[in-house]
């Protein structure tokens, strides 16, 4: 039998450098929020997304762009100048099919473009409401796979390592594992599967965006498989596979 791929999980985008990306799949994660959104507005519709790393990107693609919607936040709050924010909430089918929307986040999208920069072969978005259409594209794809998580201003964070280990916990049996992050994700993922609503209320994030009033948000965003797409980046934008 040929060597399984190998899966690596990392914490942060600080540690990215420490692994070499190319020629493998990368799964970018940001459950709280921005690949929660991203999987919602695919599944309802949108045409496609643009992740820009930068305000300014944003606002001057979405001016550019037909039929299009800018969005983003920084420190859970909509920025200035965009139209609307980064709620999974926010983009119902009535609101975004066929529609573009050009979005910037605080962690997400820089990671995504960090991976592009760094050689991976191929950038997918990944979090607990399209966490099946993930593990079964790694499992057909039969490629190298890193769990990137986006963490909080590069500081290592729960909701993404639940992410990761809940992916490992899935499609383990596929691929070579010899990596404790993997192994600490995988962990803590199977003490807390079935208290996730409880057990997100003690991370930091929870506390940082509850204050404005995000608890239901935060709740979508661990729920399984409710915008079960595949969102894969691809000629500078996020479609469905």
């Amino acid at each position: 039998m040929a060597d399984k791929p190998f899966l690596y999980t990392i914490l942060s985008p600080r540690l990215l450098d420490v692994y070499d990306i190319s020629n493998s799949i990368v799964v970018v994660i940001d459950v709280f929020r921005a690949t929660s959104t991203i999987a919602t507005a695919l599944y309802n519709g949108a045409n496609k997304i643009i992740p820009v790393d930068a305000v300014d990107k944003c606002i001057t693609l979405g001016k550019a762009t037909p039929n299009s919607i800018t969005a983003g936040e920084r420190d859970g709050k909509v920025i200035e100048g965009l139209q609307h924010g980064n709620s999974p909430a926010e983009y119902s089918r009535s609101f975004i099919e066929r529609k573009t929307l050009v979005l910037t986040t605080t962690n997400g999208t820089k990671l995504l473009h960090m991976a592009l920069n760094n050689g991976a072969h191929t950038v997918i978005t990944g979090s607990f409401p399209n966490l099946n259409a993930v593990c079964n594209f790694l499992i057909q794809q039969n490629k190298n796979v890193f769990l990137a998580c986006s963490a909080w201003k590069d500081r290592v964070n729960i909701e993404d390592t639940l992410f990761a280990g809940a992916v490992i916990k899935e499609v383990k049996k596929y691929f070579t594992i010899h990596c404790d992050t993997s192994l600490m994700a995988e962990e803590i993922y199977t003490a807390h599967e079935n208290d996730m609503y409880n057990f997100i209320r003690k991370t930091t994030h929870w506390h940082r965006l509850a204050q404005y009033g995000l608890e239901k948000d935060l709740e979508y965003c661990v729920t399984k498989n409710v915008a079960n797409v595949l969102p894969i980046y691809q000629n500078n934008a996020l479609i469905t596979h």
